[in-house]
């Protein structure tokens, strides 16, 4: 199976800025929906923001809205996202969802079991 490819995690210090990536080249540029989850140590794994292909209105979760932009890439076949502003609490490893957009996305788009496809994470360490 397909899956995509995360790579742009590290430490940084509370305030800093990271851009993480997730090479998404054996899928469709259209059709398809693309999320970041995260998951830290002893937490389920959260919903933090979604990208239609479509070029429908992306979502975010609350804990990251206004600090988080996610993007395409077509011609790279890339999905970025972009966390500015961070907090020791965004610390976690970051994983890249896909699937068809007929079965994620939605108003239930923060849910883990509408993906099928997925990386394999990158991790984000935040220090205070």
């Amino acid at each position: 199976q397909v899956q995509p490819v995360e790579s742009g995690g590290g430490s940084v210090q509370a305030g800093g800025s990271l851009r993480l990536s997730c090479a998404t080249s054996g899928f469709s540029v259209i059709g398809n929906c693309f999320a970041w989850f995260r998951q830290a140590p002893g937490k389920e794994r959260e919903g933090v923001a979604i990208l239609y292909t479509s070029g429908a209105s992306p979502s975010y979760a609350d804990s990251v809205k206004g600090r988080a932009t996610i993007s395409q890439d077509k011609p790279r076949k890339t999905v970025y996202l972009q966390l500015n502003a961070l907090k020791p609490e965004d610390t976690a490893v970051y994983y890249c969802a896909a699937d068809d957009a007929r079965y994620c996305g939605g108003l239930s788009w923060y849910r883990s079991d509408k993906y099928s496809a997925w990386g394999q994470g990158t991790q984000v360490t935040v220090s205070s």
